[in-house]
């Protein structure tokens, strides 16, 4: 069984990235160079360590986030693999959640792309220090100083290179902090030939130095009085304080080379052990109470249990948990507390503890703050909750997943399946939290639910391979959302008479007007209580006020036009008119849907549909035939822009003139073109 680490010796890293640039590639190289494993795997063959789902072998990409460590200079890199498609961003999120800091790969040739904007959001959300490594450096059309500047233009961040290529790049990169050059030989890049860089090398890259020494001298006075003397610093100065100003946030290291031509991966790995944080050097967590107070969780071995579930996975079917741990130790067989939000409070044990190599494990005997580490026996443990101590309950901050916004119709080949599919499609919804399995109330169907085409390909694929379920799908349908056109207001005067069940006859009766507004995109759903209320000195109740709330946002579910949920709208009980103890709570409820809904129908509905934010690249010489089409779908084209022989063109595209696109582009394009999106908002098309 393997024993806790040192903590400072630790590194909680991930490898995030637009699709197709190369995470995974440089994942292997990692791997092997520090000697876990004993081969390159490479992705174009399927062969790929970390990519161990057949589905993600038969693809060529990544799906699930995949966990591995590795040694490095007497340190432990513990790295998760995350995809770079945006269908299964929800990967992404939930390790950016359990991270301490991340590699973000760019392609040397486009630099910044959309999806690496997602996960720049991402990795922003939890303030993690970043490094960045320029990937594919030997391809035609790569260039390190236009890729460092599409960080600064599209991410806002300050790039800060401390391994540049040479202008011919021939595998050689030039490390700024050892003014050395780095040659990587070998059958397969393990070998670093180090040797003095000459002084036409280092003139030639003055201005990267000069960038590297003043961001570094940025948190440090004495090295800032040395680099406005124009001395040379010492590396290990340079090395402290560039390490200062990452953890700060002010840069982020940039490192240069090509993982399929083993080149440039070494360097990278150094500066992941000097640059990025312990987990000891992360800020505290912040956690709420049962009471409603707060405290801090500090990276702690010795206090209270607090644990975060970020994961569900079933390993050779059986459930298994990812979790991370912020505070306390924990053993095989403690008992664990899991918070709900409805106030109960489960208690389960994790009956093992196991560390995590890809898709192999191996049994610990103790797992301490700041580990990832697999559980086994947890039944009710799902993404985002909480594991604490019994004694102590709290919630650490949760894992927000997004809306699914594409649906295909399924149904099992005989009504004899139908149990079996509802038990898969569940614990795939366990596993994921974007693929959402809901009924339609209009034709009975059940639908699955998911974040795009491939996501949902992907789920149908697992279902007829690890569970054997075959089912029959229909079109994909583009999940909608309403609003409202304009201002209006209902009113509701409610009376009735019940006769119940002992003989007596029930009299409710009340009066409730409301307005309705539309708000602008992505504002969301507001609802205020605080109404005139009649006769004079009359006040509401607690309960009142909170059936008055809930009669709004029961009609509030569905719009007038199509029925489909309502957002960006504020709605406001303006007077309630009350009769006595004829105005019970429920009396209240009735008359504030009675109204909302006079209200919706008086406004009138509007339906919103998903707009993606798209980027299409394409050969030049297609530009005219693809605008073209594109502007027929719909699309609002917001910028063009060149790329060597290619043309990217950005634009915004309502989702459902999207499906199949790909088909249609490289017919176009003859083969050539490419295209990526990610949802930005509902809106009217």
């Amino acid at each position: 069984m393997a024993k806790a680490p040192d903590l400072a010796r630790v590194r909680n890293i991930g490898i995030a990235a637009h699709v197709d640039a190369g995470k995974t590639t440089l994942t292997e190289r990692m791997l092997y160079y520090a000697g876990a494993s004993h081969k390159i795997g490479e992705v174009h063959e399927g062969a790929a360590h970390m990519d161990y789902l057949a589905e993600e072998q038969e693809h060529g990409i990544t799906i699930t986030a995949a966990v591995t460590q590795l040694p490095w200079r007497e340190h432990r890199i513990q790295l998760i693999d995350t995809p770079g498609h945006v269908d299964f961003t929800i990967e992404v999120e939930r390790s950016m959640r359990v991270l301490d800091g991340c590699v973000i790969v760019l392609d040397g040739v486009r630099g910044v792309e959309p999806q690496t904007e997602t996960v720049w959001r991402q990795r922003t959300r939890f303030q993690l220090p970043a490094l960045f490594f320029i990937n594919k450096l030997d391809r035609p059309g790569a260039d390190f100083g236009r890729a460092l500047a599409t960080v600064r233009e599209r991410l806002h961040a300050e790039p800060v290179a401390v391994t540049v290529p040479l202008p011919d790049f021939d595998g050689t990169v030039i490390h700024l902090i050892d003014k050395t050059r780095l040659r990587f030989t070998g059958e397969r890049g393990e070998q670093v030939a180090v040797s003095p860089c000459d002084a036409a090398t280092w003139e030639w890259a003055r201005a990267y130095r000069e960038s590297l020494w003043l961001a570094a001298a940025e948190l440090d006075e004495a090295l800032a009085e040395q680099v406005l003397a124009e001395e040379e610093p010492e590396a290990e100065a340079v090395w402290a304080a560039l390490r200062q100003a990452t953890l700060a946030g002010r840069v982020c290291p940039c490192f240069a080379g090509s993982a399929l031509r083993n080149q440039g991966v070494q360097p990278l790995l150094d500066g992941i052990v000097r640059l990025l944080p312990a987990a000891t050097e992360r800020p505290p967590s912040l956690a709420r109470r049962p009471d409603g107070g707060e405290e801090w969780v500090a990276m702690d071995a010795g206090g209270p249990l607090a644990a975060l579930a970020f994961k569900v996975q079933l390993w050779e079917g059986r459930r298994h948990v990812f979790a991370r741990l912020y505070r306390g130790t924990l053993h095989p067989g403690d008992a664990v507390a899991i918070p709900g939000s409805d106030g109960t409070t489960r208690i389960e044990r994790a009956a093992r503890l196991f560390a995590v190599d890809a898709n192999h494990k191996t049994r610990q005997d103790e797992a301490t703050a700041g580990q990832i580490v697999l559980l086994a026996g947890l039944r009710w443990a799902s993404t985002g909750d909480t594991l604490c101590a019994p004694d102590h309950p709290l919630w650490l901050e949760r894992i927000e997943a997004r809306q699914p916004v594409l649906g295909l119709a399924i149904e099992p080949p005989s009504s004899a399946d139908e149990e079996k599919m509802l038990e898969a499609l569940d614990k795939l919804q366990q596993e994921d939290p974007t693929l959402r399995v809901e009924e339609d109330p209009e034709t009975g169907q059940r639908v699955l639910r998911g974040m795009g085409e491939l996501h949902l390909q992907i789920a149908c694929e697992r279902l007829r391979r690890e569970f054997n379920v075959n089912l029959r799908v229909g079109r994909p349908d583009v999940v909608t959302r309403e609003t409202i056109r304009r201002p209006a207001e209902g009113e509701s005067r409610f009376h009735r008479l019940f006769e119940q069940s002992d003989g007596k006859t029930l009299e409710m009766q009340a009066g409730v007007r409301v307005a309705v507004e539309p708000l602008p995109r992505g504002a969301g759903l507001t609802v205020e209580v605080e109404p005139r209320v009649r006769p004079e000195g009359s006040e509401l109740t607690v309960a009142q006020r909170e059936a008055l709330a809930g009669g709004a946002e029961d009609v509030l579910a569905s719009g007038p036009a199509t029925g489909a949920a309502l957002q960006d709208l504020a709605l406001r009980v303006l007077d309630v008119e009350l009769f006595g103890t004829l105005s019970s709570p429920r009396a209240l409820r009735v008359a504030a849907a009675e109204a909302a809904r006079k209200a919706l129908a008086q406004a009138g509905g509007l339906l919103l549909r998903p707009i993606m934010n798209t980027e299409v690249v394409v050969p030049e010489g297609d530009i005219g035939a693809v605008l073209g089409d594109l502007q027929s779908r719909r699309a609002v084209i917001r910028e063009t822009t060149a790329l060597g022989e290619m043309m990217i063109v950005h634009c915004d595209c309502p989702l459902d003139r999207l499906l199949g696109y790909i088909t249609d582009l490289r017919g176009m394009t003859r083969g050539r073109g490419q295209f990526t999106m990610t949802f930005d908002r509902f809106d009217v098309v």
